[in-house]
């Protein structure tokens, strides 16, 4: 896209630059751990609170490494895996950034 493309912000009701938008679109799906560190697919994490896990009798210690996680559509949400439970989606509030 040119510069000089103009788009129509439906929320804003004006006529915005293309750039501007697709900026603040882009910036909107990062995903942030609890200290807003930036998440990429493949980081490692630490739990900052023990997590009961549902489905399970299995409780997440704080201080537990998670690795390789992988990023959802939800910004809020990331996919990893543990030894002790399989298919694991745990929420960003929860996690740091190692």
């Amino acid at each position: 896209m040119a510069d000089d493309d103009y788009v129509y912000d439906e929320v804003s009701g004006e006529w915005r630059p293309a750039s501007e938008l697709a900026a603040e679109a882009a910036k909107a799906s990062e995903v942030r751990d609890a200290a807003g560190n930036v998440l990429e697919d493949g980081d490692s994490v630490t739990l900052i609170k023990d997590l009961k896990v549902k489905g399970t009798s299995t409780t997440l210690k704080q201080g537990t490494v998670i690795k390789s996680i992988r990023l959802t559509g939800n910004p809020e949400e990331i996919d990893c895996k543990h030894d002790a439970v399989k298919g694991l989606v745990l929420r960003t509030e929860f996690v740091r950034k190692r």
